[in-house]
């Protein structure tokens, strides 16, 4: 039984799609003005992890993620850089998929955008308008929050303390500093579109209410993501906009993925600890990068590390080392055939592990538990050892598999020279020999030849220097 953390009750639920086999989710995506950094590799990863592992279940996934390509953010740098907001948007866009993709994310289904859903946005403000809950001032559109009852129920927050620390900001001329706006007035020289209220844009919150609804042609859906920092105001706000003009639920699940530090403090431009992803690839495999984010529990706070980084770096190479060791083995018999509990009780606790609200850091140690099986296997191999082909073949099968449901790709990535694996045979017989000094040659030539070689329990790690 698959069960997901919803952030809505605060509480673990039984995952029960509105439609039979059928899930529809929708992501939000970035807002297109600077490269993507490793608070979106952490998003964007989780939320490819968890579309993996639902199609893994059989159920049929309709993936959608937007891009907000008009905002202030946007407005402001394209001035900067004296370029068009489009031209920029689309700059960073393009610079999105590059990165995610190294990162072996697969695509969505869908990638609307602001810009080219305004007729759907101004029609769902206009059933806001209509419900009355909305309101026009001077060209501007706000949503009244004190008439939506239910507002807080996500972040589970208090009107009146929200009161509190609420003010109207300079221009802004809305009834009540918790209403928020729906349309904005167009100022001189931003980007604008014509509306039954004159010239403007839309705000934040709204458009992800208006393109889910368009997308997936339905007033409720299964599952709504994002960072954690999207719960309140952006999916507060959505909740209370979407639910008051179409009068019913928006959204079953929540699901909110936890931040991002780097040594324990917040990733921020102005403190010097803020990585872009085109950054941390040039010292680090992107493979690398997403073992990391797989290491942590993905409501968890992430600490990023230069020392994580390396770790995760060992350890995925101690897996991609077995697997090109192993790759031209071919079975004796059918591999097919061994009836092997110890396998099945691995591909179990992983997917009870998956099962148990995505916990990426659990399934992790079974897919180490099949390594350390494989690398037996092959000492077996290299002793001649009757049945060890087959045994190889069926872990190294399975190894794969769990592998992909957690988007671990291992074809880009290093690929260990044949004279490399060759030494490391005869430096391994070499230690099997006790010829200490033999070892020791080897080790040092093809430290020479840029890999270092790492003894562990399970085996050896090549690591390319």
């Amino acid at each position: 039984m698959l069960t997901i953390h919803n952030t809505l009750s605060g509480k673990k639920e039984e995952f029960k799609p509105l439609s039979d086999n059928n899930v529809n989710m929708y992501v939000c995506g970035i807002t297109p003005y600077d490269e993507v950094h490793l608070g979106h590799a952490r998003c964007y990863v989780v939320f490819d992890i968890i579309r993996r592992y639902l199609k893994y279940k059989g159920y049929t996934v309709k993936y959608v993620q937007n891009f907000t390509d008009i905002d202030d953010k946007i407005i402001n740098r394209s001035n900067e850089m004296q370029i068009q907001s489009s031209e920029l948007a689309q700059k960073y866009i393009d610079d999105y998929f590059v990165q995610m993709r190294k990162l072996n994310i697969v695509d969505a289904d869908s990638y609307p955008r602001v810009t080219q859903k305004i007729p759907e946005i101004i029609e769902f403000i206009k059933k806001i308008i209509d419900n009355g809950y909305g309101y026009v001032v001077d060209g501007d559109v706000y949503f009244q929050v004190r008439k939506f009852k239910d507002y807080g129920k996500l972040s589970k927050r208090n009107i009146e303390d929200l009161k509190v620390g609420a003010r109207v900001l300079p221009g802004e001329k809305k009834k009540d500093p918790l209403d928020f706006a729906l349309w904005k007035k167009a100022k001189d020289g931003e980007p604008s579109w014509d509306s039954p209220w004159g010239k403007g844009r839309p705000g934040w919150h709204i458009e992800c209410s208006a393109m889910s609804l368009k997308e997936f042609g339905l007033n409720t859906f299964d599952i709504h993501g994002g960072g954690q920092d999207l719960i309140f105001p952006h999916h507060e706000n959505e909740i209370a906009q979407s639910e008051a003009a179409l009068g019913k639920q928006f959204v079953k699940y929540w699901i909110h993925n936890g931040f991002v530090t780097i040594n324990k403090e917040k990733m921020s431009k102005s403190l010097g600890n803020f990585f872009t992803l085109r950054e941390i690839f040039e010292k680090y495999e992107p493979m690398v990068v997403r073992y990391m984010l797989l290491s942590q529990h993905y409501r968890q706070p992430l600490d990023f590390t230069q020392e994580k980084l390396q770790q995760s770096k060992n350890t995925y190479f101690g897996i991609l080392n077995i697997l090109e060791k192993t790759k031209n083995i071919l079975p004796d018999g059918t591999a097919d055939h061994i009836n092997d509990t110890t396998i099945k009780n691995y591909i179990q606790n992983f997917e009870n592990s998956m099962d148990d609200d995505f916990n990426t850091a659990e399934s992790l140690a079974m897919i180490h538990g099949i390594v350390n099986m494989l690398n037996g296997f092959y000492n077996d191999f290299l002793e001649n050892k009757k049945g060890a082909k087959d045994w190889i073949v069926l872990y190294r099968n399975k190894l794969l598999k769990l592998c992909d449901i957690l988007g671990l790709s291992f074809e880009q990535e290093l690929k260990i020279p044949e004279n490399i694996l060759k030494l490391s045979e005869e430096r391994e017989q070499a230690r099997k020999n006790k010829n200490w000094k033999l070892s020791d040659e080897i080790r040092q030539k093809m430290k020479e030849l840029g890999f270092e070689v790492e003894d562990t329990k399970s085996g050896t790690r090549i690591i390319k220097l």
